[in-house]
């Protein structure tokens, strides 16, 4: 095996990407999904080869995940989704349990998962954050699908040794 560095491929060409779409703060996923869509178009990704699901929010998102994961029909997901804090524990909890459920899924998977969905303290850190954000992922997804096949390619060029 030869040690080197790898470089980071943005190329979303011929690379199949689920994306999972919260709806509450509906608003703010619109933002987010429209960012993210207009990033993947940027780098390549062909809309024949995007699947868009939306579910009721932030805590149904790791289900939909796992549900197109294990289709292995895609390269790549990614996650988008709003929890702004209320009054109440409840922005704690489906914080916590979406993020760890959403990075459950990459790793029982295997399957690269960018993790959109924002939390904030108010609405309007959440408008200003939601495009940066949605781009962002969309280049996070592309970037951990082309590293996830070069290594799986190195481990079969290994393999064939």
């Amino acid at each position: 095996m030869t040690i080197g560095t790898y470089e980071s491929d943005f190329t979303g060409e011929g690379l199949r990407i689920g994306i999972v779409q919260a709806r509450f703060n509906e608003d703010v996923c619109h933002g987010l999904l429209a960012a993210c869509l207009a990033e993947l178009k940027h780098l390549g990704v062909h809309d024949e080869d995007i699947l868009h699901v939306s579910v009721p929010g932030a805590l149904e998102i790791p289900l939909a995940l796992q549900k197109m994961a294990e289709t292995d029909q895609f390269d790549a997901l990614i996650a988008l989704g709003a929890v702004i804090r209320g009054e109440t524990y409840h922005f704690e909890l489906v914080s916590n349990e979406s993020g760890a459920g959403i990075t459950r899924v990459g790793l029982d998977t295997g399957i690269p998962i960018a993790n959109a969905v924002l939390t904030t303290e108010n609405d309007e850190q959440a408008e200003v954050r939601m495009a940066i954000k949605g781009a962002d992922a969309a280049r996070v997804a592309v970037e951990m699908a082309n590293l996830a096949l070069a290594l799986e390619e190195l481990g079969q060029a290994a393999e064939d040794e």
